[in-house]
C-alpha cells in the first residue's frame, strides 16, 4: 500500500513527535506531510526523512510563534493532496485531522487529545497567561474553529485514542467512537536501581499546569526531600515558595534524569494529562508513583502495587498521600512488569494490527 503520515507541525519536540518516530520506524518509505519543519531544532535523523509541508512553512516567524497563525492551519491541511494514497495516518493533536484524504483513502487518526484550545479556551487561556483581552480577542476565531474541528472529524474513519479520558473527549466533542493504544515509551531506558536514596522525585516541565507547587509546597511542609528536574518560566516562583528540603537541578540529560529515576524513594506526578510519559518511566525505573487522580494516569498507575493516587488537586490531599504511602511497601519487580505494557514494541504491535484489520475490511467493502 500506499502510505502517508499527517503530523501537526515540527518545530518542537514532545510526545507527540515520540509518536510520529515510531510511526515512521513501522513505516519507514511513507512521507510526513506536516504544517512546517524547522530542521535546526528537530533532531538529525528527521533529515533522512520525505518531509512535505505546506505553505505555512515559508511565512516568516512561524516557526517561533505559530499560535498567532492559528486560523491558518485547516487551509494549510486541506492544501494537501492524498489521491495516490491507500492509506493516510494522522498524529493529531491540532488540526492535522483535517486532510481531504478523498472516497477512496482510508484515514486513520491516532488522536492525543482534541485540540485542546478550542474545546477549553478558559482553562487554556488561564494556563497560558492570556489576559481578559486576549480572550475576548480569541473567543470568534475559536468559535470559528471549533466548527471546522468537529466536521473536520468525520473527515476520519477509525479514532484511536491515547487514554480513557481521550476517548471520553473524542466522543464528547466529535461524537465518535473510538479504541485505546497507550502511546509508546521508551521503556528499556530505564532500569531498577541496586540501592534507592531518600528523596522523592518530580521531572516536569515549571509551567502553571504541571502543578509542579503542589508537590513543592507540599514536601516543603512534611520536611521531605524532593528534588525538581526541568525549568520553565514558573521556576522564580516555585523556588520562592520552596522549603530547605527542595532542590533544583534545572534540565538534566536523559542519563542523569535516568538514574534520578531509579534511585529516588517515590516519583511524584502532581498535574493532569491527556496520558503522562514521565510516570510510566518512573516504573520502568522501578519506581511507584504517587499521582494526581486524572488524565492519563487513570490508565498508567494501579493503586497499592505500582503507586498511589491523591484524589483532590490541594497540598494537604497530596501530604496525606505521601504520609501514607511512607506506611506501605511496593515491589520494583511488579513495577518495572506493569511499565513494560507501554513499551514501543506493544505499540508498534497494536498500531500494526489495527491497521492491517481495518485496511482489510477497507479493501473488501470497497
Amino acid at each position: 500500500m500506499n502510505i502517508a503520515l499527517v503530523h501537526d507541525w515540527l518545530n518542537q519536540m514532545g510526545g507527540a513527535e515520540d509518536v510520529l518516530e515510531a510511526l515512521v520506524g513501522l513505516y519507514p518509505a511513507a512521507p510526513v506531510f506536516t504544517s512546517m519543519y524547522w530542521p535546526q531544532v528537530m533532531p538529525d535523523e528527521y533529515r533522512q526523512w520525505d518531509i512535505r509541508t505546506s505553505f505555512m512553512d515559508r511565512l516568516p516567524l512561524v516557526k517561533r510563534h505559530h499560535q498567532p497563525f492559528l486560523p491558518l492551519y485547516p487551509l494549510a491541511f486541506e492544501s494537501f493532496g492524498f489521491s495516490e494514497y491507500d492509506l493516510v495516518v494522522s498524529n493529531k493533536s491540532g488540526f492535522c485531522h483535517g486532510v481531504l484524504a478523498g472516497p477512496e483513502t482510508l484515514h486513520i487518526c491516532y488522536c492525543l487529545a482534541p485540540t485542546r484550545y478550542l474545546w477549553d479556551l478558559r482553562r487554556y487561556a488561564q494556563r497560558e497567561g492570556i489576559g481578559r483581552v486576549g480572550r475576548a480577542l480569541l473567543q470568534p476565531v475559536a468559535s470559528y474553529l471549533r466548527l471546522w474541528d468537529r466536521l473536520a472529524a468525520d473527515r476520519v474513519d477509525y479514532f484511536i485514542a491515547i487514554s480513557r479520558t481521550v476517548q471520553r473527549r473524542i466522543a464528547r466533542y466529535y461524537g465518535r467512537e473510538s479504541v485505546i493504544i497507550y502511546p509508546p515509551v521508551e521503556v528499556d531506558r530505564f532500569e531498577p536501581a541496586s540501592q534507592t536514596q531518600d528523596f522523592y522525585l518530580v521531572v516536569s516541565r515549571l509551567i502553571p499546569y504541571k502543578r509542579v507547587d503542589l508537590a513543592v509546597q507540599a514536601l516543603s511542609q512534611l520536611d521531605r526531600p524532593l528534588v525538581v528536574v526541568g525549568d520553565g518560566r514558573d521556576r522564580a516562583k516555585l523556588e520562592e515558595l520552596a522549603g530547605p528540603s527542595v532542590t533544583f537541578t534545572g534540565r538534566l540529560t536523559d542519563g542523569q534524569t535516568a538514574g534520578m529515576m531509579a534511585r529516588c524513594r517515590a516519583f511524584i506526578f502532581p498535574g493532569e494529562d491527556d496520558f503522562g510519559i514521565a510516570p510510566v518511566q518512573a516504573m520502568a525505573a522501578g519506581r511507584p508513583v504517587i499521582a494526581f487522580a486524572a488524565g492519563g494516569a487513570l490508565d498508567t498507575i494501579v493503586e497499592g502495587a505500582t503507586g498511589l493516587y491523591f484524589r483532590q488537586p490541594s497540598v494537604e490531599s497530596l501530604k496525606t498521600a505521601v504520609e501514607r504511602f511512607e506506611t506501605l511497601t511496593f515491589q520494583t519487580s511488579r513495577i518495572r512488569r506493569h511499565a513494560e505494557r507501554f513499551s514501543r514494541s506493544i505499540f508498534e504491535e497494536q498500531i500494526r494490527e489495527f491497521v492491517e484489520q481495518k485496511t482489510a475490511r477497507w479493501i473488501k467493502n470497497r
